[in-house]
């Protein structure tokens, strides 16, 4: 029996059972009688922004709810309903690991595991995303883990203490959510449409949502060049990184202020989202962007330790580090080893980018994702492969475990998946 993974933020709820990977941010989208979540829900806010709730995760309780969006007593309603369409499409878990925020309180902590007793799922597992995700990470003594939820962003402190990562503090950062961010950002690009066509996306719905559902796009290409084109309605505009700056203040402001001082050895990690914004580098330069499934894979090797089946659930809020539990006991550490087979990689220079096809993608020393289960992460011996399942080839030869990677190298998965290590120069 497979578990199924639910990592619960909703700016984009995730959702990974078998070979099933689900994508929802907590939109509600009211249609008659009937809801319907996620991206198609997204799809609608500005088109029939009296007919969407996107504040029922945020504000989980029974109250009743205000305004009322049908048949809806409360934001619990809604969740349930939302957690019911994910186990369905999902390919209905009959369990299910959960990792929510350490924004979550403790009575909506009860109303959810309430609200899972009510869905055709058992809980077996609940524990705090942002430990999950920091026990990914080996060196630092702290690690600070930057979320965007949709109407806040939330930093929390994490320290490391015998081989194991604990939960520090948490701090809404409010007025920083991924709504909050958006409305910004369209602002300066509506304001370019006028400026360069005087044609204004913002003044009919349809347009206006165009324009929100092109943002993550455009923002990728600005990650890539410093300016890019955006069509609307046949009207065009050309923006460039350094205009959309100014929209990601009040978070530049915000993040050092609850970070406060930090030390040489200090690290922060960031939600891919926020890696999306043009000046966080600038202004936040430890920012280290996360694989889009950090959590998946962090769970997968705790499995067994979250796993509660006989017991009342506990939130866990401390896991080994995933370096530690790599290491063999010391009475393997002592054993003859087989030798390894001989590997042919030449050193190199370290890479900083994987290559597929003619699009470069930044390496993350957390992990970056291949195919067929396979990823590139960094540990203290540099830059390696982990996985399991299919043939892979570096340099032509088969991969040997602990093998390091270097710039120049290229990776294939199977006949026809081919990938290239390579260094850009800064």
């Amino acid at each position: 029996m497979t578990i199924a993974l639910l990592d619960i933020n909703d700016s984009n709820l995730q959702l990974w059972h078998g070979g099933a990977h689900l994508q929802s941010p907590g939109y509600a989208l009211l249609e008659g009688r009937q809801y319907r979540f996620g991206n198609p829900a997204r799809a609608a806010a500005r088109l029939q922004p009296r007919d969407i709730n996107t504040r029922y995760w945020w504000q989980l309780s029974t109250e009743a709810l205000q305004p009322a969006l049908g048949p809806a007593r409360h934001t619990g309603d809604l969740v349930h309903a939302q957690l019911q369409e994910l186990h369905q499409e999902g390919g209905q878990p009959a369990e299910i690991i959960m990792a929510v925020s350490g924004t979550m309180q403790r009575d909506q902590l009860a109303l959810l595991l309430g609200i899972v007793q009510q869905c055709p799922f058992s809980a077996v597992g609940l524990v705090n995303r942002s430990v999950v995700l920091g026990s990914l990470y080996s060196a630092p003594q702290r690690l600070f883990h930057l979320e965007i939820q949709l109407h806040q962003a939330v930093i929390t402190e994490l320290s490391r203490r015998d081989g194991r990562v604990e939960l520090q503090r948490t701090l809404p950062l409010p007025g920083c959510g991924l709504l909050q961010l958006q409305e910004q950002l369209v602002e300066i690009i509506a304001s370019a449409f006028i400026r360069q066509t005087r044609f204004d996306p913002r003044r009919k719905a349809a347009t206006e949502q165009h324009l929100y559902d092109a943002l993550p796009d455009a923002l990728r290409a600005l990650g890539r060049d410093s300016e890019t084109n955006l069509e609307v309605n046949g009207y065009r505009a050309r923006i460039t990184r350094g205009e959309l700056l100014a929209a990601g203040q009040r978070l530049f402001d915000s993040a050092p202020e609850a970070l406060g001082v930090l030390q040489a050895g200090d690290r922060l990690i960031v939600d891919p989202v926020a890696g999306l914004l043009p000046g966080l580098q600038e202004h936040l330069p430890r920012a280290e962007v996360l694989a889009a499934d950090g959590v998946r894979l962090a769970l997968d090797q705790h499995l067994d330790l979250l796993v509660q089946r006989e017991q009342a659930l506990s939130f866990v809020t401390a896991l080994p580090c995933l370096d530690q539990l790599a290491a063999p006991p010391a009475s393997a550490q002592a054993a003859p080893a087989t030798p390894a087979p001989a590997v042919t990689t030449e050193a190199g220079p370290e890479p900083s980018h994987l290559l597929r096809g003619h699009v470069a993608q930044a390496l993350a020393a957390a992990g970056t994702a291949l195919d067929d289960g396979w990823e590139i992460y960094r540990d203290a011996g540099g830059w390696q492969l982990r996985g399991k399942g299919g043939e892979v080839l570096v340099n032509g030869e088969p991969h040997g475990a602990g093998q390091p990677l270097y710039a120049g190298d290229s990776i294939r998965l199977g006949p026809d998946q081919l990938f290239q290590l390579i260094e850009v120069a800064t």
